[in-house]
């Protein structure tokens, strides 16, 4: 008889009824673990739809103006902003507008002078607008608009300060805390008036075209770009080919939300300033999550918030977390991959 062949002549005997019932009465109850999914505490940023407390979201939005010219990179603090805008400005450059409500960074710059479509868009917000002069059509805007305005050229030095080893004028710098004492000692109002933006907070699925890699050339000299990180679900940012930083921690740049405006542009003078056309309507993109899909923009007068609008007219829901907003003209070459 092989081993593997379990055929004996005597049965074992069979176990007791109470021997079972015992046994049975032994076994613990199965354990059934239950996610429980924690509701996030506090209330969402209109401008970003991150949740903080109700006390933070009641800071008015501040508004500054970044200088983006090569030898002012890396900014510092634009890593904080909820909303950034990116517009061409003279030459072959572009400029940043950072909207601020629940972040503090520690320092802001170099922060850079102040045009016409980056008053508007501090208008738009009810924002204090940060800047260091500007044209004289932004300047006069500025005071016919009365807008909370602090300036480079009219505070003191304990207010805006150059930073070594940059030179001017690409080194003028601050910080969120001395704007927001700033704010207070100007006697500007402490909360804002404005309309935010709607968010996807059931992080819906999204359906479009691939946009993985996505590189808006300005002109041959200025390029911007995005790569989706979908372990993360968020775009890496590079500018001119270079990984694009904060001078604060050199953490990369990212965004949840990449919009592209096409504005109609010109060209106003010698110099080389813009008019750009905001006060309108227009086409653009909206790239997240992977996807690309064809938008409307609306605005309806300087005051109004820009309302940016899906094809069937339906406002457009943005995922939480920081947006870049890339203001172009309508020929500017996009390559989408």
């Amino acid at each position: 008889m092989t081993a593997c062949n379990n055929m004996v002549d005597n049965k074992p005997e069979e176990p007791s009824a109470n021997i079972d019932k015992e046994l049975i009465e032994e076994q613990p109850e199965p354990i059934i673990e239950v996610e429980i999914i924690k509701e996030p505490e506090g209330k969402p940023s209109p401008l970003s739809g991150i949740y903080t407390d109700e006390e933070t979201l009641k800071n008015r939005i501040m508004a500054i103006s970044f200088d983006n010219h090569p030898k002012a990179r890396w900014q510092a603090g634009l890593k904080d902003a909820e909303i950034v805008y990116e517009f061409p400005v003279e030459g072959p450059y572009t400029r940043y507008l950072g909207l601020y409500i629940i972040n503090e960074p520690i320092s802001v710059g170099p922060i850079r002078s102040a045009r016409p479509y980056l008053v508007t868009m501090a208008y738009e917000f009810d924002a204090v607008f940060v800047h260091v002069g500007g044209s004289e059509q932004a300047k006069k805007d500025v005071r016919n608009l009365d807008m909370a305005e602090i300036d480079g050229l009219t505070s003191s030095s304990k207010v805006f300060w150059r930073q070594s080893p940059k030179t001017a004028p690409n080194n003028m710098y601050s910080s969120m805390e001395v704007l927001r004492q700033a704010q207070k000692d100007r006697g500007f109002r402490a909360e804002g008036e404005y309309e935010g933006f709607s968010f996807d907070f059931d992080d819906m699925n999204r359906t479009g075209d691939s946009a993985k890699k996505v590189t808006i050339i300005y002109n041959n000299e200025n390029n911007t770009g995005y790569e989706y990180d979908s372990v993360n679900n968020c775009y890496n940012r590079f500018k001119d080919g270079e990984v694009h930083i904060d001078e604060i921690d050199e953490s990369q740049i990212i965004a949840k939300n990449i919009i592209i405006q096409k504005a109609n542009m010109k060209v106003l003078d010698g110099e080389g300033r813009l008019a750009i056309t905001l006060e309108t309507t227009g086409e653009g993109l909206f790239i997240t999550k992977g996807v690309v899909n064809e938008i409307k923009w609306v605005k309806d007068n300087r005051k109004a918030r820009t309302k940016y609008l899906d094809l069937n007219g339906e406002e457009i829901k943005l995922n939480p977390g920081t947006t870049w907003i890339q203001v172009v003209k309508p020929s500017t070459e996009i390559i989408i991959e």
